[in-house]
């Protein structure tokens, strides 16, 4: 388990890092990664940065995109998007849905800059909602809301009232248990570190 701290950009895996910013109405965090992939540089679903935070990426070179995982997850990217010169990309049944312009699409099976697979969960809250894997040490699963890491250590849906179909949402999230992957880094709540896929199919299969 990957627990929080306010503000402070951590390491939590080979070349990706986590922070956080806590949010008061839902009471839990609300997290967004930085992950290095060779010379490329992306950040995915970002909430606000610390000033020590943006100080630490400005430092470590360009962002190639800014990546949205569903449309509720847009957070600061508009901000960042100007600060760091960069584009955001989200998934295309999404991107009409939001109130800000998207600089590019992807769908299911698309390879992103740095080596991210785009897997598409249908039926979700949002109808673009989208999981990134990135195919080392073990595969490192990031999710949006597709599920939550509430209570710290487990992996958990949304209230059924979240979703138009909440049985359809989970068979979505079931096409995950066809990827390899150890590590899930979540958009809210505490990520987990190992054990991650057999988390994700206690969560499938209501086994918690």
């Amino acid at each position: 388990m990957i627990m929080r701290g306010e503000g402070g950009m951590e390491s939590v895996a080979r070349d990706v890092f986590q922070w956080s910013h806590f949010s008061q109405e839902k009471q839990l965090d609300f997290n967004g990664h930085l992950i290095l992939a060779g010379r490329r540089r992306l950040l995915v679903d970002p909430p606000p940065l610390s000033a020590e935070g943006l100080t630490a990426i400005r430092q470590g070179g360009p962002i190639d995109a800014i990546i949205l995982t569903n449309r509720d997850h847009v957070r600061e990217a508009a901000t960042y998007r100007g600060l760091f010169r960069t584009r955001i990309l989200t998934h295309e049944l999404d991107a009409p849905l939001m109130d800000l312009a998207i600089d590019g699409t992807f769908t299911h099976g698309d390879q992103l800059p740095g080596g991210l697979s785009i897997i598409h969960l249908p039926d979700g809250k949002s109808p673009g909602e989208s999981a990134l894997l990135l195919q080392r040490d073990g595969g490192i699963l990031i999710l949006g809301d597709a599920l939550i890491g509430r209570p710290p250590g487990l992996l958990n849906f949304l209230p059924p009232d979240k979703f138009a179909d909440f049985e359809r949402a989970r068979s979505g999230v079931s096409r995950l248990l066809g990827y390899a992957f150890d590590t899930v880094l979540v958009g809210d709540g505490a990520s987990i570190s190992t054990g991650g896929k057999e988390a994700v199919q206690r969560a499938v299969l209501g086994e918690q």
